[in-house]
């Protein structure tokens, strides 16, 4: 197993990420994990932003991820600045693989500004404790990836029945879990937060009777930019709900909070459903 801080230190070496060397235990499927390719597309986003740039990086505010196709084999990350103004930067970002244009990703960065409008209104599900939250996967073990991570059902409901033919109840899609870093020296950065934000399977796996393959196509993040955080045990509160699941396509929306119960991100994924 290849540890998060160790891949992202890798494009420190390469930051157009040629030569990138990614293990299998990163896998979801036949391809990786979204939220390490999201994390990658974001690290070689800072550093091309950073280039020329006078001063401190404005922190990323917001970030649209299109997962063409499959992350396999060797990888390459390229990305330009589409326009600098005074407050924010546009970055694209590709992440190639060896059959192809994988990932696409467009960031923004902006700088704060001085406003008298101050509000919030997205309140922290109330939810045990994840000490108190059984693991989400248990003894199913789930995609490869989930072994990086700690990952515990904040609702108490397992992803998927044991037995699909027995009886269960009807249950609304929607996910609520805790979920932090193995790797202790992950941090607390964008990247790092994307690979977290990015670990709730689709909703929709809660109306499937029998298991089936599902695909992450679009994914749209808003970085809320809190005040800088704690050194804390590094849990997050993480829901996904879909709103609308049908003719192969759910739409659902996402959102991830401290343990302190502040806002990190929202967003919203389309993701295909074979079932």
């Amino acid at each position: 197993m290849t540890s998060f801080s160790d891949l992202l230190a890798q494009l420190d070496a390469a930051p157009d990420g040629s030569g990138l060397e990614v293990s299998e235990d990163w896998t979801q499927g036949r391809t990786l994990f979204g939220g390490l390719t999201a994390a990658f597309c974001v690290a070689r986003g800072e550093h091309i932003a950073a280039e020329g740039h006078d001063g401190a990086l404005p922190p990323l505010r917001s970030g649209q991820f299109a997962f063409v196709g499959p992350a396999s084999g060797p990888l390459r990350l390229s990305g330009e600045v589409l326009r600098r103004g005074k407050s924010t930067v546009f970055v694209q970002v590709d992440l190639v693989g060896e059959a192809g244009l994988a990932t696409r990703a467009l960031l923004t960065f902006g700088a704060a500004r001085q406003s008298s409008m101050d509000d919030e209104d997205l309140p922290a599900p109330s939810a045990p404790g994840p000490e108190d939250s059984p693991l989400l996967h248990g003894s199913s073990g789930g995609p490869s990836f989930v072994r990086h991570f700690d990952i515990r059902s904040a609702d108490g409901i397992p992803l998927r029945p044991t037995d699909p033919d027995a009886p269960r109840p009807a249950l609304r899609p929607d996910l609520l879990l805790w979920a932090r870093h193995r790797d202790g020296a992950a941090g607390f950065g964008p990247a790092a937060l994307m690979a977290l934000a990015d670990i709730p399977p689709p909703a929709a796996m809660r109306l499937m009777t029998r298991p089936g393959p599902i695909s992450t196509m679009t994914w749209m993040v808003d970085l809320m930019a809190p005040p800088p955080l704690a050194e804390d045990a590094g849990w997050r509160l993480l829901r996904s709900t879909a709103q609308i699941t049908r003719s192969g396509y759910s739409s659902q929306s996402m959102s991830l909070w401290d343990h302190a119960g502040r806002p990190l991100v929202i967003g919203r994924q389309n993701v295909a459903v074979f079932s």
